[in-house]
């Protein structure tokens, strides 16, 4: 099994301090991003509206980017050290 290509869906009961590194906050730039081939790692909050982050999902699988689910939008905000809520973030490096 080849790890570096899977991606990884994380459960409730494993927790995520804070992202660290050059990251995008949003959902429009983390799909231009991974599209241009930028980004290695991908965190969608599970309560965001999945009519909004299929295709980054879906764009995220194609190009091989790992994926991470945490399950709120205030939580994934706060592991950004941002004071508003986040549906998606994508780490550059």
């Amino acid at each position: 099994m080849n790890w570096a290509s899977m991606n990884f869906y994380i459960g409730s009961d494993f927790m995520i301090d804070s992202i660290v590194g050059n990251k995008l906050i949003g959902i429009k730039q983390c799909t231009k991003s991974i599209k241009n081939g930028k980004g290695t790692v991908l965190y969608v909050a599970k309560d965001a509206e999945i009519n909004l982050t299929k295709s980054l999902i879906d764009l995220g699988i194609e190009k091989n980017v790992k994926i991470i689910y945490i399950n709120t939008m205030k939580e994934l905000g706060k592991m950004c050290s941002i004071d508003v809520k986040a549906s998606a973030v994508l780490v550059l490096e």
